[in-house]
């Protein structure tokens, strides 16, 4: 990895039923995640995708461009926007420095255009 260099982007479209999966491994049924009607009755386009769920495919990017999930050594990232089912998510990086066996790679996840996750940092081993 060298800065400047642009990471390999992961896309992944996420299936009408993942909410609903996802509430049951996370425990987390808040029902704007579950229930397309509430969701859309409290001004929602319909059932949103846990931001944590997001925040694992930014995880999954860095990990697949380190060589697997030991690589990754810290990942803070910002909640920007909502996330919806069957709509492809693109996770994007770039490097910005590297120094003493470690990357810092700024990231970002878009959906329709919008950046719902944003000023993501990842340090990788390298």
């Amino acid at each position: 990895m060298e800065p400047g260099e642009d990471l390999r982007k992961l896309q992944v479209t996420p299936d009408k039923y993942l909410t609903v999966r996802y509430a049951g491994a996370s425990g987390d049924y808040n029902p704007i995640h579950i229930d397309e009607e509430l969701a859309k009755q409290v001004g929602l386009p319909g059932r949103i995708l846990h931001g944590l769920w997001t925040m694992a495919q930014v995880a999954r990017a860095q990990t697949e461009n380190a060589g697997g999930p030991h690589a990754l050594k810290r990942l803070s990232v910002q909640f920007r926007g909502m996330g919806l089912p069957e709509h492809e998510i693109t996770v994007t990086g770039t490097v910005r420095e590297v120094g003493d066996g470690t990357a810092i790679v700024d990231t970002v996840a878009e959906q329709n255009g919008n950046q719902i996750i944003r000023n993501a940092e990842a340090e990788l081993e390298v």
